[in-house]
């Protein structure tokens, strides 16, 4: 199995993939319409991130009842911020297309992406060439 994280056991680097996961769904859900569309590319978005395919749905199953009970997502973004760079503009990436999934960017969603940006250091610049890519290609 390819390592999202290195140097960590298969326990952890799934423990890992779920914390990531969590994110992509808390921005899936942020808008109130988790939708099967949103799945998708989260599904797909994991397999890229190095998700073994035979555990996405379990792994899917899991991060939607982490998320589900979770109050913050500070503890998701401690995993966040172990990714490499290219793995960082991967999972930006992923969460522009969920909230373009639908065409619309409403303030909530946006103030997400703004907040994990931040926590993962990422240029502005860079994330604003990644938000009009995906939204280019998504309208």
């Amino acid at each position: 199995m390819f390592s999202l994280f290195k140097n960590e056991s298969n326990a952890d680097n799934k423990i890992s993939i779920i914390s990531i996961a969590c994110l992509l769904i808390h921005a899936a859900k942020i808008d109130e319409n988790y939708s099967e569309k949103e799945r998708k590319i989260i599904r797909d978005s994991l397999i890229k991130l190095g998700a073994e395919t035979k555990e996405i749905d379990e792994i899917i199953k899991k991060a939607e009842e982490n998320e589900k009970n979770a109050n913050q997502i500070i503890e998701y973004t401690k995993e966040a911020k172990n990714l490499s760079n290219d793995q960082k503009i991967l999972l930006i990436e992923a969460l522009w297309e969920i909230i373009y999934s639908d065409k619309n960017a409403d303030m909530y969603e946006t103030n997400l992406i703004r907040r994990l940006c931040g926590l993962l250091y990422l240029d502005k610049k860079v994330v604003g060439d990644i938000k009009e890519k995906v939204k280019n290609k998504k309208l």
